[in-house]
């Protein structure tokens, strides 16, 4: 599975969902550059692991409407973004390895 991963990784979701077999990029900002760039148009999963770029959820379901959006941050989605997510995760509930064997 291809993952587009934006934000920090301080809980090694990169190499737990690398550990699972999946393909992961990476882009620090989720702006439409950031995420061409990471390979958005290919990706199966959209991971968001910065609650403050809530935004770019609306511009990658925007470039590829048939992705699962995975937020894996503390906090809470701002209406509009809730509704383009799949799934929420706190990471203070549920490890980076638990969350990679999932997807």
């Amino acid at each position: 599975m291809n993952v587009v991963l934006v934000g920090t990784d301080p809980n090694g979701l990169t190499d737990a969902l690398e550990a699972e077999g999946h393909t992961v990029m990476v882009a620090d900002v989720g702006n439409r550059p950031g995420l061409e760039e990471a390979g958005i148009h290919e990706a199966d999963v959209y991971l968001l692991t910065e609650m403050s770029q809530a935004t770019s959820i609306a511009v990658a379901k925007d470039l590829n409407p048939d992705l699962r959006v995975v937020v894996y941050a503390e906090g809470s989605l701002p209406d509009f973004a809730s509704r383009q997510t799949d799934l929420v995760v706190d990471p203070d509930l549920l490890g980076s390895d638990a969350v990679a064997e999932e997807l």
